[in-house]
């Protein structure tokens, strides 16, 4: 199958997504610059949110760089991630609200572990649909950066239970693991560099 659809569809959902995020910010009663930070919480929850929906539409299009073909699997496995991420809206709502609770931030921090198993899942589905090109396969072994990230979300799931200052501490780690994904796997553009070109 060819893989235009399936990029387009994301493309679609992920710009909603940040559309229902951005919704949920009210605005501010006052005319003030100080006004634009009186619901703080909400809207650091949704840079948050944003920094980690655009990670993943850069990712994912890197990842599609270096495929030809989709199958009916990878269909299933892109849907299954765009399931955790269509969440976030939500989630972030429910942290911002909340303060930065202990129990947002945890379930807030499951979906992020949740996201990532779909990418890996994606990513697998997208190698053995087409096995004639090993670009993607040669450019995700090993997967070190990809374990420790889940490492830490596991962690950003269970600090919260210590308490409130255990929660703001799991909040700025999921900042961390974001931040650490700023710039795009250099692993497929080198893989893509050596081939000459992508996957197109």
């Amino acid at each position: 199958m060819n893989k235009g659809r399936t990029e387009a569809f994301s493309d679609g959902v992920l710009a909603i997504i940040i559309t229902i995020m951005v919704l949920e910010l009210v605005v501010p009663e006052g005319h003030e610059l100080a006004d634009l930070f009186n619901d703080w919480p909400k809207l650091l929850a949704y840079v948050v949110s944003f920094l980690y929906v655009g990670l993943y539409w850069n990712n994912h299009h890197h990842m599609f760089q270096a495929v030809k073909r989709v199958s009916g699997a990878a269909l299933w496995g892109n849907l299954h991630l765009l399931f955790w991420l269509s969440l976030l809206p939500w989630l972030t709502a429910w942290v911002g609200e909340s303060h930065f609770a202990p129990t947002p931030i945890s379930v807030y921090a499951f979906d992020l572990v949740m996201c990532g198993v779909a990418f890996t899942l994606l990513q697998r589905a997208l190698i053995r649909a087409d096995t004639s090109n090993t670009l993607l396969a040669r450019a995700v072994q090993g997967g070190t950066k990809e374990k420790v990230s889940t490492a830490l979300y596991i962690v950003a799931i269970l600090l919260p239970l210590l308490g409130q200052t255990a929660a703001y501490a799991a909040g700025i780690l999921l900042l961390g693991v974001g931040l650490s994904w700023v710039v795009p796997d250099p692993r497929i553009e080198r893989v893509l560099a050596e081939a000459g070109g992508s996957g197109e």
